[in-house]
């Protein structure tokens, strides 16, 4: 039985890449090797949902200088969407950004994945940029929040 409710706390690389690995949309998962790569020596931080011991959502992000902090990763898993749990994460995350004295946070998601705009415009980001791609499904919205 699914059950609403979950906790968030800081997760690790490994559980990140075991549940990008569970999520739809995601064609070809990045390895634990380029969470690495991206991370290292920046400051960052791994979020992760847990439903009963399971891990449910996550979210990685990481600075990309002084002033703005940039959410590569997130997602939840289908049978849990719509329980709160990507606002849950996302509020956590953008806590620990302002408490770390960033300014600004920004993401990029594809124009084919409708919720995650409508998501991101419904909690204060403004789209900033386009980078296209060979279909416009694939385009790539660049999405900004001022803190």
């Amino acid at each position: 039985m699914l059950s609403k409710n979950f906790t968030v706390r800081e997760g690790t690389i490994p559980e990140a890449v075991s549940l990008s690995m569970q999520i739809p949309e995601f064609v070809a998962p990045h390895p634990a090797e380029e969470y690495q790569r991206r991370l290292k020596g920046l400051p960052s931080l791994i979020l992760v949902a847990e439903n009963a011991g399971k891990i449910i959502g996550f979210k990685v992000g990481y600075a990309l200088d002084e002033q703005l902090f940039y959410s590569w990763m997130g997602a939840v898993l289908p049978e849990f969407r719509q329980f709160g749990v990507a606002k849950a994460l996302a509020i956590q995350q953008e806590a620990w950004v302002r408490a770390q004295g960033f300014t600004r946070l920004q993401f990029k998601t594809r124009n084919r994945l409708k919720a995650m705009l409508q998501f991101a415009l419904g909690n204060g980001f403004d789209i900033i940029g386009v980078e296209p791609r060979d279909t416009l499904a694939e385009y790539r919205i660049l999405l900004q929040k001022m803190l």
